[in-house]
């Protein structure tokens, strides 16, 4: 004998064998639950809450793989215009030429130095950087550096660090190497990507308070690289001053932060 459950108002009763659901007179469905129209489409099986709130035991789980294999690549006009908006938000960096007039060890932090760096204003900055792993104080004194000016400042072990020296890395992060302007520079100039009519028309750097609340540093570091010759580049843009472009001295395809 076949057996089947019937619900009546939401309520399933009991299992019943068609003989006695003959007797019972109770009509059976055939296409459909109960024919009360507030529960049809509550427990309808195609309900959309049901789906939205369930995942679907139906489906293959490849599905939804299967959909973003599928879906159209993106097109060339939404690759520029992410690559645009990358480079608008590091429009947004100061990023300056710097001058260190002198460094040495923080006191309280073995992994740090602290540089006295001149970036154009009338008095110089604090930085502090962690570069002892990875250079000798002395290639830092009287140096010409990239400044990342408009960060919020930090406390690092009791000195305050206004601004981030700009440097490559390799993969590994073993090598470390300062990102250098051309000679003729002077301090406090300010860097740009690309061309000079991209210089013409960079805006106001954005404040320190909107670099963090905005992620402005965030969005752009990701995308910051040297190419096969060294030279310091915002995916393909070249990081340019009046005098040329910014390099580091030996790092090829490295990470810039």
């Amino acid at each position: 004998m076949v057996a089947a459950t019937v619900g009546l108002r939401g309520l399933s009763l009991c299992t019943l064998s068609l003989p006695i659901l003959r007797s019972a007179k109770i009509k059976l469905p055939i296409h459909s639950f109960p024919t009360s129209r507030s529960l049809k489409p509550l427990f309808s099986p195609f309900n959309p809450t049901i789906l939205r709130g369930f995942p679907s035991f139906c489906a293959s789980p490849d599905v939804n793989v299967e959909a973003t294999a599928t879906a159209p690549p993106a097109t060339e006009a939404e690759n520029s215009q992410s690559a645009d908006d990358i480079k608008n938000a590091a429009n947004l960096l100061d990023i300056r030429v710097g001058r260190i007039i002198k460094a040495w060890r923080h006191e309280e932090a073995d992994s740090l130095y602290v540089e006295e760096v001149d970036v154009g204003e009338p008095e110089p900055r604090i930085i502090c950087s962690g570069l002892v792993k990875y250079m000798p104080l002395d290639l830092l004194q009287d140096a010409k550096v990239v400044v990342l000016a408009n960060l919020k400042p930090r406390n690092m072990r009791g000195v305050k660090s206004c601004g981030m020296l700009m440097a490559a890395s390799d993969a590994s992060h073993e090598t470390v190497e300062l990102l250098m302007p051309p000679d003729g520079t002077i301090p406090g100039e300010r860097i740009w990507f690309g061309t000079e009519d991209d210089k013409d028309s960079q805006p106001e750097p954005a404040t320190p308070n909107q670099v963090q609340k905005k992620k402005i540093w965030e969005s752009v570091q990701p995308h910051l690289k040297t190419d096969a010759s060294c030279s310091a580049m915002l995916g393909e843009y070249l990081m340019q001053t009046s005098a040329g472009v910014v390099v580091c001295k030996s790092l090829k395809n490295a990470n810039i932060s």
